[in-house]
């Protein structure tokens, strides 16, 4: 069996604490088994860390964490650490992190690995971290977008904030199933932040509402029944190939044909993370139940797709959802 590394991602608007969070991370001696890609050491400030250049693009911290520099394509940058982990030129690392910039959408940093024919052989999704500045709220919809597909999120900054209650409430609306963690407030370990196994499924199912950001609305679809696999795979990879830009997040866990216990299953817009079977159900729940997070796309024309490819009857809690539910 191939052991995939996982690649997680830290974003965040500018200003927004990646930099402050990351540093904090590297002084975790959870990471010693980590390789960090970032932009440039210099932001990072690595002085009190760092043990040895390993060379001009990789350097060994006091921790036994890897910091090494993106220079050029993504893509590059990891195939390069990894063909130095074969060679013995730098120590085995079984996680990778990326620091994106400020200005980053989520998607192409992710698709990167699942798209690269050679990465997609030995690293695969990990999660994404996404920090949000507790001062300035979600003013762009770069923010917006990152918030949306975070697995994590870290609100900064919360003592320099006279009041964030409201844009908590924000948080939950756009992203109702990531955790929130307080940097300011509480210590952040990294073991609380990266994936070590596959992604995590969901725990909770909220009733989703309207996200105050415009077009951008979650909301949760429930149905009873098993489901054929086939189907679903089909019906999900027709609809991501036509609204896969307006579909900035799907997540959720299936009762699925001729499986005794759920099917865990997430995408980001385009991008489709390998399914996970699941131990057991979280709870005595049995039904279906997937959360979407869309961009100007009509959740109702999601729910009757669903209903009529896969003849179950659909329960929309979230904007505008039916009586019926």
């Amino acid at each position: 069996m191939v052991d995939f590394t996982p690649v997680n991602l830290i974003t965040g608007f500018l200003g927004s604490g990646k930099t402050t969070l990351l540093q904090r991370l590297l002084a975790d001696p959870a990471l010693a088994d980590t390789a960090v890609l970032i932009n440039e050491f210099g932001e990072v400030g690595l002085d009190h860390h760092l043990l040895g250049h390993i060379d001009e693009t990789v350097v060994l911290l006091a921790t036994g964490c890897l910091c090494c520099t993106i220079r050029g394509e993504l893509s590059t940058a990891i195939k390069d650490l990894h063909s130095k982990r074969e060679r013995g030129v730098v120590p085995a690392f079984r996680r990778l992190v990326v620091e994106s910039s400020g200005l980053a959408d989520p998607f192409p940093i992710l698709s990167t690995v699942q798209a690269d024919p050679v990465l997609r052989h030995h690293f695969r999704l990990g999660n994404v971290i996404t920090t949000v500045d507790a001062v300035n709220g979600l003013g762009r919809p770069e923010a917006i977008k990152q918030v949306a597909v975070a697995d994590r999120l870290v609100l900064t900054k919360t003592d320099l904030a006279p009041d964030y209650e409201a844009l908590i409430a924000e948080l939950h609306l756009l992203n109702p199933d990531a955790p929130l963690l307080r940097a300011a407030e509480q210590p952040i370990a990294a073991a609380m932040l990266f994936d070590d196994g596959a992604h995590s499924p969901l725990r909770a199912f909220p009733a989703a509402v309207e996200a105050p950001h415009g077009a951008v609305q979650s909301f949760v679809l429930r149905f009873d029944g098993a489901l054929d696999w086939t189907m679903f795979g089909v019906w999900l990879t027709m609809l991501l190939n036509r609204h896969g830009e307006k579909v900035l997040r799907v997540k959720g866990i299936l009762n699925v044909e001729g499986s005794d216990t759920p099917v865990a299953v997430h995408g980001v817009q385009h991008l489709v993370h390998p399914p996970k079977h699941m131990e057991g159900w979280p709870g005595a729940d049995r039904r279906s139940r997937l959360v979407f997070i869309v961009e100007g796309l009509e959740p109702s024309s999601i729910e009757r797709s669903l209903a009529a490819f896969s003849g179950h009857p659909i329960a929309r809690s979230g904007p505008a959802a039916t009586a019926a539910e």
